[in-house]
């Protein structure tokens, strides 16, 4: 179920968070479902990068993960409640805002996107995230090179080097991550071009690396359009 509400955090909501609250107005989004449900330990940990309660080799999480950073940079919180067989609910909390909703301008419709030619390196650890990312990479015409960790990146780049134009890469890996990544092959070529892919915002980690020589920036999830207008715009850089 899904359910929305305006709500106000005083003391006592504060006196049972695991952080320190600003109180004040905010609006409450909560989802619950009535699935298999979790323990307490895999409560207390379910917000952790890369822990998962899947098998080897199915996934890495990172989706709640990436959840909670995206609504922290928001200025809101995240709750989460469960029972073993029981189901699971999460109350989402985000700053009310008193401005007035603007109008926004109509974008106009592109109904056909840029294609191009080249090699692109394509660097994520999720599998789901390579399958998706080379069709569409294929889509705009380029041929792709999959890397499924920072190590396998730097182990095809060294082979493929003369015949890669662009390299896209996930920010948060496993093992190296996107900033050592970057480091490492901005060595074996500083004139590298890179578009850094990520479900966290452009700032933190993201800025660090872009403040580095990192050429461009895409946040998950992204359509066929923005990779299309990133791409083209890191490939004609001189």
């Amino acid at each position: 179920y899904l359910k929305t509400e305006n709500v106000i955090l005083d003391a006592d909501f504060e006196n049972i968070q695991p952080y320190k609250v600003e109180t004040g107005k905010y609006i409450k989004v909560t989802v619950g479902d009535t699935g298999s449900g979790f323990d307490d330990e895999t409560k207390k940990r379910i917000f952790e990068p890369f822990f998962t309660t899947k098998e080897m080799g199915r996934g890495t999480g990172l989706g709640l993960a990436s959840v909670y950073g995206i609504i922290k940079s928001h200025g809101g919180y995240i709750n989460v409640h469960s029972q073993k067989d029981q189901g699971t609910t999460f109350a989402v909390y985000l700053p009310a805002s008193a401005k007035e909703v603007q109008q926004e301008k109509a974008e106009p419709v592109i109904k056909t996107v840029a294609k191009g030619t080249g090699t692109i390196l394509l660097i994520d650890d999720e599998e789901m995230i390579i399958k998706v990312g080379r069709e569409l990479l294929q889509e705009l015409g380029y041929k792709v090179i999959a890397a499924r960790s920072g190590e396998e990146a730097i182990r095809l780049y060294l082979k493929n080097a003369d015949k890669i134009d662009l390299v896209v890469m996930d920010m948060i890996m496993p093992g190296m991550g996107g900033g050592e990544t970057f480091d490492n092959l901005k060595a074996i070529n500083p004139d590298i071009k890179v578009l850094l892919s990520s479900g966290y915002s452009i700032n933190g980690q993201a800025s660090k690396i872009l403040e580095r020589g990192c050429d461009g920036f895409i946040q998950k999830p992204f359509n066929l359009n923005q990779l299309s207008e990133k791409i083209q715009r890191i490939i004609a850089k001189k």
